[in-house]
């Protein structure tokens, strides 16, 4: 079985690719604020716990220490930099290994080619999400479970405690771990057969995991099971439809790009290991048709994707050397200027688009939410010190988590009728309190006044946010005194 090789020791042009998109991440990363759930997943580091609402805790202990010494933006985004380029080095790894009639150097190349063009992966690789972590920790259990698929030998000891950490920090990760740990059992399974529950290594392995995973099961039994409840909800979404099916997997494509899926064209040459292509069948068949009801978001098949990403290194090689050369060019140059779009979008703020096409101003621009954001948290700390009001209320749970990281540490109440991490951080508004209430013009709220609202607000301040000469958005500071406690939160244009 061929090692880990470092990254000194791959060739010039891999070591060019992966050095490229690290720095491309970190000059991103430190011209653009936090968005709004990396800003949440900053806040756990925040507020340590064995466990939240919405996610296991990995996410936030390991900026933990970071976020103890106040590390800047750019200092904390390096965290996910480093993951995506170990995901790409053990992805380049594995298909090295799995590469059959074809120069394993070029499969290599090529696998970390197709991750480098997957444009959602780069959001991944700026912006630290459970998925970021689960990709990696997801490939890591993959070349793991590589080395222990020879029929002819019992894994040792080591290999079996290995695996057990591995989906250990992967169960730490995201609940979706469960689908790598089911690829994982169907993989050995595959080649042991019965005899692996059997094998003392196997339940050490399975111990050693739920152990690991004992903090989120903790944490869920002192708070009723409402972390579990919440994620089978979440997943059972609304009414199947078909068509939100076809719309998942057109996005699909282009988020993740028509590369990745040159991997199926590698079953063939992959040899004993075509059955690592269950890291990408199993959850990706099962996210698929759970967004038939609505509750499948593009980037949860980030991991699927990566496990994916070896098979297609090996397939480009060899369709590289032949007749396809050409339209594989073309399918790179094109998925090269989606990964180009996106990244200026984001950078940018999209103010250029929305000036070039005055309409797409009447629609709400996805775009300006990695921007002002730090503004507008350091505005809110001065206001609420001039008001003498001791915190901050927004109408709606994504504008609370900017707001708590860049106006920390004061408390940000979210003022609407539905139970989130916010409950637990803040808790409800108090009636009869006051605060100063956040609105954002990207998502604006009629202003809560009366019985389902305040006694009186009263317009402090208003802050636009100007990004390369483009305005992008605009947020009103209010004080606001005399909660009512009985919120019924109401967008602007809705019901007026």
């Amino acid at each position: 079985m061929r090692p880990l090789s470092p990254l000194f020791a791959a060739p010039w042009n891999v070591r060019l690719l992966l050095a490229i998109g690290v720095l491309l991440h970190l000059a991103l990363g430190a011209a653009m604020g936090l968005s709004v759930d990396e800003a949440h997943y900053a806040l756990y580091a925040l507020h340590p716990a064995l466990s939240y609402f919405d996610h296991p805790p990995l996410v936030g202990w390991v900026q933990w220490p970071l976020v103890m010494l106040d590390a800047p933006t750019a200092l904390l985004r390096g965290l996910p930099a480093l993951l995506w380029l170990g995901t790409a080095m053990v992805a380049r790894n594995i298909a090295m290994q799995l590469a059959r009639g074809v120069d394993a150097q070029r499969a290599g190349l090529w696998a970390v080619v197709a991750l480098f063009l997957a444009p959602l992966l780069h959001v991944l690789g700026i912006g630290l999400l459970p998925d970021t972590l689960l990709m990696f920790f997801g490939i890591l259990l993959m070349r793991q479970t590589l080395q222990m698929t020879d029929a002819k030998t019992s894994p040792s000891l080591a290999q079996w405690l290995l695996l057990g950490v591995w989906l250990g920090l992967a169960g730490l990760s995201k609940y979706t771990a469960i689908f790598i740990a089911l690829s994982v059992a169907a993989c050995l399974l595959w080649t042991h057969g019965l005899r692996l529950s059997r094998m003392p290594g196997a339940w050490v392995a399975l111990v050693i995991a739920m152990v690991m995973v004992l903090p989120v099961a903790i944490w869920n039994q002192q708070n009723h099971w409402i972390s579990f409840t919440y994620q089978a909800q979440h997943g059972a979404g609304s009414a199947w439809r078909p068509g939100n099916v076809l719309q998942f997997l057109a996005l699909q494509a282009v988020v993740f790009g028509p590369l990745l899926w040159w991997g199926w064209r590698a079953v063939k040459d992959a040899g004993a290991g075509r059955q690592l292509l269950l890291f990408f069948a199993i959850p990706f068949a099962t996210l698929t048709v759970l967004s038939g009801g609505g509750s499948s978001l593009p980037h949860w098949t980030a991991p699927a994707w990566v496990a994916l990403s070896p098979f297609a290194g090996i397939a480009l090689a060899r369709a590289t050397q032949g007749r396809v050369r050409w339209g594989v060019r073309m399918v790179l140059a094109l998925q090269a200027l989606v990964c180009t779009i996106l990244l200026s979008l984001m950078v940018s703020g999209g103010g250029a688009l929305i000036a070039a096409f005055p309409k797409l101003a009447e629609g709400p621009n996805p775009f300006a939410d990695l921007h002002g954001w730090d503004a507008a948290g350091a505005r809110a700390k001065e206001l609420v010190a001039q008001e003498r009001l001791e915190s901050v209320g927004v109408q709606n749970w994504t504008l609370a988590s900017r707001l708590g990281w860049y106006a920390r540490p004061l408390p940000v109440h979210v003022l609407e009728d539905r139970f989130d991490q916010f409950d637990f951080w803040a808790g409800d508004l108090s009636a009869g309190s006051d605060t100063l209430l956040v609105d954002w013009s990207q998502m604006a709220y009629a202003l809560p006044l009366g019985a389902h609202g305040f006694a009186s607000c009263q317009l402090l301040d208003t802050l636009s946010v100007t990004h390369w000469g483009y305005n992008l958005s605009t947020f009103h500071f209010y004080a606001c005194r005399g909660w009512a406690g009985d919120p019924q939160p109401r967008l602007k244009g809705v019901g007026e």
